[in-house]
This record gives C-alpha cells, structure tokens and sequence, in this order.
C-alpha cells in the first residue's frame, strides 16, 4: 500500500544519541535551588533522580507518560525556573539535529510526503521545537506530537494514534515509523499496522531495554540512506 506519511522518534534518530548522566542535570537543578547549601543541594538531586527513574520505569512497564513538572513535584522539589533553565543547559548538547536530517526530509517533503515527529519525552514540546527551529527543521514537519502532552507513551497505540490525527491519516497501513528502539518504536508502530525503520546507534540504557521479537521492516545505518529505502515501497 502506498506510503502517505512517514514519523520520526527524536532522540537517537532525528539527533544523534549522546550518553548524558542524568544526575547532572538533577545535580544542576538543585544546586541552582540551594546554592548556598552542598548537603540540601546533593540530597535533592539525589531525590529528583530517584522520582526520574520511577517515572521512566512506569513508562517501561505501562506507558504512562509523565512530564518534567511530574518529576520535580514527586521529589517535593519546590518549582524554580532558574533551577530549571539550569536542568536544561545540560541537555542542550544532546538536542542537536543530524546533519542529514534537512536534507532527507526535503526529499521526502518534494516527495508529497507527510511528516510527522513522535517522541516520548518529559520535556515540554515546545523545548524541542525550538531546538528544531534552531537547526532549521521544524518547517518540514506537518505535525509533532510530544508525550508530555499525552496520558500515554511509545509503544502504546494511543501515542501512534495521536501522531496519525495530527497528519490527519487514517490507515496505519500507509504509516513509516522511524526510531532507535526495538521495544518503543519497532514493536509499537508494527503493534498498531505501520511499518517500521531501525537506526541502530543509540546505546539504550539497560533499564529502559525490552526483549521483543518483532523484526524491522527496514533497518538504515544513516539518515540519508532513508529515501532510498522508502522508494521502493
């Protein structure tokens, strides 16, 4: 069936993966909070990365979504937006789109192709689209639909749902998903009909890993391999 839409996960397809240590950026929340207290500083660092895991392992377990907010608030954290903008600053180098990303989808766009971005997240969706507006990106984009915003995370069918009301298609059958993780993105987008494109390069911390025996329908080792792929289905 003729491809109408292709979707793409964020971190570790659209933006290389980079291994960043959580705890950093817990660690620059709270010594922004306490600045003038080492023990209140390390202890709630301590906390906010505690609340972090369990909320990405209910994520793992049952695909509930949560939000940065949700974190802070589980720790008792307190709301601090210089804490916050500190928090940020460490990911900031991990945002940066592939430098083959503009090109690739400029020929899928010229292609008449719908695209989308789904990505599970506990930022805020507006972070990520303006570090897409930064790298020049964000205008190929049809829709984009952040988990933040949903009561449910990849691989939960509802999330690709959500992706496929924002291009407006109806039929998963004419849905590519393109993500770096077998458990979220593979078996996710092949669980609801679409089909599906591995990029193999993120080191998926063992935590977040899931056996799954579902297999790729493609598998590409760059992003500018894509519309080749995609030109024969």
């Amino acid at each position: 069936m003729t491809v109408e839409a292709v979707i793409f996960d964020w971190g570790g397809t659209l933006t290389p993966w980079i291994s960043l240590d959580p705890h950093d950026a817990w660690r620059a929340y709270a010594c922004t909070r306490h600045s003038d207290d080492d023990e209140r500083a390390a202890e709630l660092a301590a906390a906010l990365l505690a609340a972090d895991d369990a909320r990405w392992a209910g994520v793992r377990d049952s695909h509930r979504a949560f939000t940065t907010a949700d974190v802070i608030a589980d720790a008792e954290a307190g709301h601090d937006p210089a804490a916050l903008d500190a928090y940020r600053d460490v990911w900031v180098q991990a945002t940066h789109t592939d430098p083959e990303a503009a090109p690739m989808l400029a020929e899928l766009s010229e292609r008449g192709l719908l695209l989308g971005v789904l990505s599970s997240t506990a930022w805020p969706g507006d972070w990520h689209e303006e570090w897409l507006r930064r790298d020049g990106v964000l205008d190929y984009f049809d829709a984009c639909v952040w988990s933040s915003d949903l009561a449910f995370t990849k691989p939960h069918p509802t999330a690709f749902r959500a992706a496929m009301d924002g291009l407006g298609v109806a039929h998963p059958e004419r849905c590519v998903y393109v993500g770096d993780r077998p458990y979220d993105d593979i078996s996710g987008a092949k669980g609801i009909g679409m089909r599906a494109v591995l990029v193999p390069h993120s080191d998926i911390p063992l935590v977040q890993q899931v056996p799954v025996d579902v297999h790729p329908d493609g598998v590409i080792q760059s992003l500018a391999d894509l519309p080749d792929l995609l030109a024969d289905w």
